[in-house]
């Protein structure tokens, strides 16, 4: 992953630090891009080192959604599509923390609303101007009018008109507006406060709480307890156990 041209990432402390790194082109979603987010995303699941992950961006916009200028591949069997990557991050089942530092917009936004914790900036802001294009959505709909209430997502996403943090806030969007000197700093944060905890345990919550999502509540139910009980047979939850009873911090192993 050494050699990357549109973004960074890092791997530190257990925690992976993904950046959107094109600003001239305000973090427009071209080729390279979707190919080093792919491989983000790929090692964020499969390397046991990494516990939390972070999303952000280089420059004052976090990402202005596809780069409609840039002719992309037909196809590529070794890419995923913007959806594809969607589906992928939802059901990444570690920890994801995006930090928005700047307008997060169509693609971008949609990358945003399947990540799990949401600093904003008080300079951002999320929206989907598509229609102001002559086109449609699929992270609006799909995903922005099943966070937000109905008649406040139709009067976004029909008007292309952007969500200021503080709305974003408002509605159940943000987990936190912050100034902008403190975004990544409050990003890191969180991810500290969340290796706090079992990673394995932090895992089986996201797992239970998004394959719950399609379920009725008796499914739901069960299935959070198939969970659970699969997580009390591992050595972070014995340790985390016999620490309690010793009256220690436990020490914690991913395993």
């Amino acid at each position: 992953m050494a050699n990357r041209e549109a973004t960074t990432y890092e791997v530190k402390n257990h925690v992976a630090y993904l950046t959107l790194n094109r600003p001239e082109k305000k973090n427009a979603i071209n080729y390279a891009m979707r190919k080093e987010v792919q491989d983000a995303y790929v090692d964020i699941k499969h390397n046991p080192d990494i516990w939390v992950a972070i999303i952000t961006a280089a420059g004052d916009v976090f990402c202005s959604g596809k780069d409609i200028v840039e002719k992309m591949p037909e196809s590529d069997a070794q890419v995923m599509s913007n959806d594809e990557l969607y589906l992928y991050l939802r059901y990444l089942y570690k920890p994801v923390i995006c930090a928005i530092n700047g307008p997060c917009l169509a693609q971008g936004a949609g990358f945003a609303l399947n990540s799990d914790i949401l600093i904003f900036s008080e300079r951002g802001s999320m929206g989907w101007p598509q229609v102001l294009r002559g086109i449609s959505s699929v992270s609006g709909p799909a995903m922005c009018a099943h966070a937000i209430p109905w008649t406040q997502a139709m009067s976004y996403l029909m008007r292309g008109k952007f969500i200021p943090a503080d709305e974003c806030l408002r509605l159940g969007i943000a987990t936190e507006v912050v100034p902008h000197e403190e975004l990544l700093p409050t990003a890191v944060r969180y991810a500290h406060e969340i290796l706090e905890a079992a990673p394995m345990a932090v895992c089986a919550i996201k797992e239970a709480a998004r394959r719950g999502e399609d379920l009725g509540y008796k499914d739901r139910v069960y299935m959070s307890r198939d969970v659970a009980d699969r997580i009390l047979n591992t050595e972070d939850s014995k340790e985390g156990i016999l620490a309690f009873r010793e009256k220690r911090k436990p020490e914690w192993r991913g395993r």
